[in-house]
């Protein structure tokens, strides 16, 4: 074993794992870390992609002959189920460890997406979506947990906003098969859409081979007193990384940390953590997840009825005008995401949601006096989006970085759940709603609500955020099994 590394004293631990993890230089691993487990967000961006760009053709099936109100309530079945399964997947991935639940959160994913291809009725449709989402909800947690406790901390903000804006790639994805799956002279119109869904089961399978080789978290090993086996997992990264040239800091020279394991943490002690000992970074975390989730889920989930309703655009066209928009999305925090490592977190959140929220409101308006054609309400999407998009990935980063390890994954379910469930799922159907009413002035105010969300929250983080850019996970928030110094 390289180094002092730990020893066991009247029940306490001591270890330099955390610090090695985050003095090492970037290196083939964590590359391999994002691209298996990162995939996540693509898989949700095809998912929810598809979700919409098939509306039309959903509701053109002879066999489902959706209304606008249905293609709403599927979508909110869809993030109803993603809640759901962030909270169960989210408390078994901080007992049973993060590497056994992205598995199980993945094979969940892959047979409900097949499933939903099986579809016969409004009834299964949702059933089969919730499954879905589930699975998808689930991974957030363990991926997300996991990618915070490897990548070391001067990279983890840029890693975790660029991560999150694979998102849209998976939606260019979707985009892009939409369009060739849906054209009537290739697929029948009760089929395309079928197979659409089968693609992110295809892709899952190839995941499912990566993330065999993935590691468990050593942070999460060392809290439930598996040293040993973390810092050999440590060993072999440094021991890859010195075999393509790389120097790395004495060890001796790093701060150990001291704790005393435990096999969970009772849920009185993780509410009590997160809404008293840390109410504000709660309140935070909240106001982030909930203004994303109602601004992402009201628009883009009923982003195709906006196009065929006001624009006429047809349902197998959609895609053309969603890949520019997926694009911009993930431009967004891939080139805005050092900022956040750089400038600030608190500075570069407040300042994306504002501009995300007034822009919003600006090309609202526009719409709602019928001065915009779809390409050009496709570029205001594009500039309102290539903020929110890094906005919405530093909700999560905030909320994944700012509570202890003992309840990271928890506190990362606990938020995306609430927050979705609170700004996000009841936002489909309602916009579907209001776009079902014709009215452009009903719809407008709709985005003038999720506008007000956005600004509102902007406040909140340049208040209350936590300045948490390039500094340990530890330091950031002290583990609960911490024993001093």
């Amino acid at each position: 074993m390289d180094g002092a590394a730990s020893h066991r004293r009247a029940g306490i631990l001591e270890t330099r794992a955390p610090a090695r993890l985050d003095r090492l230089p970037w290196g083939r691993f964590h590359t391999l870390i994002v691209i298996a487990l990162g995939i996540t967000w693509l898989l949700d961006g095809l998912e929810v992609t598809l979700a919409g760009s098939v509306s039309g053709a959903l509701e053109a099936s002879p066999s489902l002959h959706f209304t606008d109100a249905d293609v709403g309530l599927a979508s909110t079945f869809y993030l109803v189920g993603a809640v759901v399964g962030a909270l169960v997947f989210g408390w078994m991935t901080d007992r049973l460890g993060r590497k056994m639940l992205f598995f199980i959160t993945l094979g969940l994913y892959l047979v409900s997406a097949a499933a939903t291809a099986f579809s016969w009725n409004l009834a299964s449709f949702c059933l089969f979506r919730a499954l879905t989402g589930a699975g998808i909800g689930g991974e957030y947690s363990a991926v997300n947990s996991t990618i915070q406790e490897m990548i070391p901390a001067r990279y983890r903000g840029w890693t975790d906003l660029a991560i999150n804006g694979s998102f849209w790639i998976g939606g260019a994805i979707g985009a892009a098969s939409s369009i060739v799956l849906l054209d009537p002279a290739r697929f029948a119109p009760d089929i395309g859409w079928r197979f659409a869904f089968f693609i992110g089961s295809a892709l899952g399978l190839v995941i499912l081979v990566l993330r065999t080789w993935v590691p468990e978290s050593p942070r999460w090993l060392v809290i439930h007193g598996r040293v040993s086996e973390a810092e050999a997992i440590v060993d072999k990264i440094e021991a890859g990384l010195r075999a393509h040239g790389a120097r790395l800091q004495d060890e001796a020279e790093l701060k150990a940390i001291r704790i005393r394991p435990r096999t969970h943490t009772p849920l009185r002690e993780v509410f009590r953590t997160i809404f008293r000992t840390y109410r504000t970074r709660a309140l935070v975390g909240l106001t982030l997840m909930a203004a994303q989730a109602f601004f992402y889920n009201a628009i883009f989930f009923t982003y195709a009825l906006v196009l065929t309703k006001f624009y006429d655009v047809p349902s197998q066209g959609v895609g053309w005008y969603i890949l520019p928009f997926a694009i911009a999305n993930f431009f967004g925090p891939l080139l805005l995401g050092h900022l956040f490592d750089s400038i600030g977190r608190k500075q570069m959140i407040a300042f994306t949601y504002a501009a995300s929220g007034l822009l919003l409101a600006a090309s609202g308006w526009l719409f709602a006096q019928g001065l915009l054609s779809a390409t050009q309400q496709t570029i205001a999407w594009m500039s309102i989006f290539f903020f929110a998009s890094a906005a919405a990935g530093a909700a999560y980063l905030t909320v994944s970085e700012t509570f202890p390890v003992e309840i990271r994954a928890l506190a990362i379910a606990i938020f995306y759940a609430t927050g979705t469930a609170i700004g996000g799922a009841g936002a489909p159907l309602l916009f579907g709603l209001l776009i079902g009413t014709g009215a452009r002035s009903h719809v407008f105010a709709g985005y003038l609500l999720g506008s007000a969300l956005m600004i509102f929250a902007a406040v909140v983080e340049a208040v209350w955020g936590v300045a948490a850019e390039r500094k340990p996970l530890e330091a950031v928030a002290q583990p609960l099994s911490s024993a001093g110094d």
